[in-house]
C-alpha cells in the first residue's frame, strides 16, 4: 500500500513548525521550523511589561517556509515520498491570540497605515495589558450573567479574547473603529489556507471560542449583545459580526486553495481541520483519555483533561474553561495551567545571569540535582507572570523566601523548579476536589524532553509517576492527527479520534517515579507553600505567617544533618 501522510502546522510563541507524519503509525517523517522575524524571538515588546504582540505576516511566511522545507526533507528521508501522498492538514496555535481584521478578514497590520501600530497586530496569549478590563468583565458577569463565569472557572482573564478587544476599544479607538471583526490566530490560519477569511465564510473553533470567549451553545454562542453593550456599546455592535456557530476539530475548515498549493507544493483541495490551541492538540497528540492528565510544559504550562459529555461534571472554580468538544468530540475539555514555568527558569538563567553570560540551564540543573529537598531552606511562589489556575489573578507576582548570605544560584534554581511543581500539585488537587480523578499524568513539551531534574522533582512533589509522550513534537502531532481525521478513512486517514490516537500516539519507555523519602519532605514544604499561596493569593485567608521562615530552617537543618 502507498503510505499516506498528514501535516501538523504548529504555531508557537517564538516560531512555527511543520511536522509531516505517517498516518499508519505516527512516525514523524520530516520537520521544519521557521523563527518569527519580528520582535524579540518573535514577540514584539515595549517597556510595558504587560504588552506582547506578534505581526501576522510571520504566520504567513512561517507556513510557506516550513511546509516547503518539510516536503523537501521528506523526499530525502522517505523513499518514494511524493507531496500528493499528503491527505490533510491540522493547525494549532497559541491562544488567546486575537487580531483585528477588515471586512475581507485580512489583518489590519497588513495595511500601510497600521503596519507599525502594535494595537493592529496579533495580541499574543501572554499580553496582560487588559487586566482592568478583565476585572470589569468579571464583575459585570457576576452581577447579571453568572452562568458565563461558571464555565470558565469563575474569573475572566486578561489573557482572553474580550478583555483584549475591550482594552483596544479604550486605549486604541482608531484601531477598534477600523476593525470589522476580531479573529483568533487559531481560526485565522486555517481560513488563510482555505481562502475562507471573509467573516461570513470563516469557521471558528469551539476550542478558542469556548475557553477564551465565553462561547456556549446553552446561551446561544458568544455572550449576548446586551451584556457586551453594557461593557461598551462598541462590543455590542461587534457581536453580530462574530460567527453564530463554533465547531470541533473533527470538522474541516475547507480545502487547501490553489494559491497555497502552488506556494507549498501540496495538492490543492486537501482538507484543513478546524483550528485549536496548541495545548489542546498537545493533549490529543499525547493520547489524552478520561482520567489522564496531559501537562504541556513549556514557557508556561497547560494542563488538559477530558470527561465524557454523558458523565455528570460540576463547575470547577479556577479553571480556564469547561467546553464541550474543545479537545475531543464527545468530551468536555478541561483546561488549567500556570502562566509561567519555563519563562521563570529563563528569567533566572538568561536575565539575571547568575553564572554569567555563559551560564546555562544544564549547568544549574546539574548543580541543583546534587541538593536534597529542603536542603536550601528556600521556598518560592511561581507567580512571576501571574497565576492562571486556580487563583486566576495576573496581578500576582513571584516570591522567594528563606535566602541567606550563603544562598547559591543552584539553590535558587531548584527552589524555582519546586515552586512550579507545587503549583502543578495545586491544580491536580483542584481537579480531584471536584470529582475529576487523575490516574495518569503524561508530560510533553521541551522541558519534559530535556530536563530530567524537573520531571523527577514533579514526581517527588506530586507523589505520582511522570510519564512522557513519545513524540517530542506532541502539539504538532496532535494537529497532524486532526488532519488525518478530517481526511477520513477512504483517503488513508481515520474515521474518529480514538482510532487515530491508538495508531499514532505512544509513551516513552522511561517514567520518572517518586522517591518516597523526598515526597515526605515535599509534603511538609507544600503545606508551607499553600500557606503562602492562600495568604498572598486570596482575600479570605486569615492566619499568621510567623512560622514559615522558621519552619523552613527546621526542615533545612534536619535534611543537612
Amino acid at each position: 500500500m502507498t503510505s499516506r501522510y498528514t501535516i501538523g502546522l504548529d504555531y508557537g510563541t517564538n516560531s512555527v513548525r511543520t511536522l509531516l507524519v505517517d498516518t499508519a503509525n505516527g512516525r514523524e517523517v520530516a520537520t521544519a521550523v521557521c523563527d518569527y522575524s519580528y520582535g524579540d524571538q518573535g514577540v514584539i515588546l515595549t517597556r510595558d511589561p504587560n504588552l506582547a504582540r506578534q505581526h501576522p505576516s510571520d504566520y504567513v511566511t512561517g507556513a510557506k517556509v516550513t511546509i516547503r522545507k518539510a516536503l523537501a526533507s521528506a523526499k530525502i528521508k522517505a523513499r518514494g515520498f511524493k507531496p500528493d501522498q499528503v491527505i490533510g492538514i491540522g493547525v494549532d496555535t497559541t491562544g488567546s491570540t486575537p487580531m483585528p481584521v477588515d471586512s475581507n478578514g485580512q489583518p489590519l497590520a497588513f495595511q500601510r497605515r497600521f503596519a507599525k501600530n502594535l494595537a493592529a497586530m496579533a495580541w499574543l496569549w501572554k499580553d496582560h495589558t487588559s487586566v482592568a478590563e478583565a476585572a470589569e468583565i468579571t464583575e459585570l458577569a457576576r452581577r447579571i450573567r453568572p452562568q458565563y463565569l461558571a464555565k470558565c472557572g469563575g474569573t475572566y482573564s486578561s489573557e482572553w479574547f474580550f478583555s483584549k478587544i475591550l482594552h483596544c476599544r479604550r486605549a486604541h479607538p482608531e484601531v477598534f473603529d477600523a476593525a470589522y471583526s476580531w479573529v483568533e490566530c487559531a481560526d485565522w490560519v486555517p481560513a488563510m489556507l482555505t481562502g475562507t477569511e471573509a467573516p461570513d465564510r470563516l469557521t471558528v473553533g469551539v476550542c478558542a471560542a469556548g475557553h477564551k470567549a465565553m462561547y456556549n451553545e446553552e446561551w446561544g454562542g458568544y455572550p449576548d449583545a446586551e451584556f457586551l453593550s453594557q461593557l461598551d456599546p462598541g462590543l455590542g455592535e461587534l457581536r453580530p459580526r462574530l460567527r453564530p456557530k463554533a465547531c470541533a476539530i473533527d470538522r474541516s475548515a475547507g480545502g487547501l486553495t490553489d494559491l497555497w498549493a502552488k506556494e507549498t507544493g501540496l495538492p490543492a483541495g486537501i482538507p484543513v481541520a478546524v483550528g485549536a490551541f496548541d495545548a489542546h492538540l498537545g493533549g490529543v497528540g499525547a493520547g489524552i483519555a478520561p482520567e489522564t492528565l496531559v501537562k504541556i510544559i513549556g514557557t508556561s504550562t497547560c494542563d488538559m483533561m477530558v470527561v465524557p459529555v454523558s458523565q455528570g461534571l460540576a463547575d470547577i472554580p479556577g479553571l480556564c474553561g469547561i467546553v464541550n468538544g474543545s479537545i475531543l468530540p464527545g468530551y468536555f475539555g478541561l483546561e488549567a495551567g500556570q502562566s509561567a514555568v519555563g519563562d521563570i527558569f529563563n528569567w533566572f538563567v538568561n536575565y539575571l545571569q547568575p553564572l554569567g553570560k555563559a551560564g546555562s540551564h544544564e549547568a544549574l540543573s546539574a548543580a541543583a540535582a546534587k541538593l536534597a529537598p529542603g536542603e536550601s531552606g528556600l521556598l518560592a511562589l511561581d507567580w512571576n507572570n501571574g497565576n492562571r489556575t486556580v487563583l486566576v489573578d495576573q496581578r500576582l507576582t513571584g516570591l522567594l523566601l528563606g535566602q541567606t548570605l550563603y544562598t547559591t544560584p543552584s539553590e535558587i534554581y531548584r527552589a524555582l523548579i519546586e515552586a512550579t511543581a507545587f503549583g502543578a500539585l495545586t491544580i491536580i488537587n483542584r481537579f480531584e476536589e471536584y470529582g475529576v480523578k487523575v490516574n495518569q499524568i503524561v508530560n510533553c513539551g521541551g522541558i519534559a524532553e530535556k530536563n530530567p531534574l524537573v520531571m523527577q522533582i514533579y514526581a517527588d512533589v506530586t507523589g505520582r509517576p511522570m510519564k512522557v509522550s513519545r513524540s517530542a513534537q506532541t502539539c504538532a502531532l496532535g494537529a497532524a492527527i486532526a488532519g488525518a481525521v478530517v481526511a477520513g478513512k477512504k483517503a488513508g486517514g481515520y474515521g474518529d479520534y480514538a482510532s487515530a490516537q491508538k495508531a499514532m500516539t505512544g509513551l516513552k519507555p522511561r517514567a520518572y517515579r517518586p522517591n518516597p523519602k523526598n515526597h515526605e519532605i515535599y509534603r511538609e514544604l507544600y503545606a508551607l507553600y499553600r500557606k503562602l499561596h492562600d495568604a498572598f493569593g486570596t482575600s479570605s485567608w486569615n492566619g499568621n505567617l510567623h512560622d514559615v521562615m522558621k519552619q523552613l530552617l527546621v526542615v533545612r537543618n534536619r535534611v543537612r544533618k
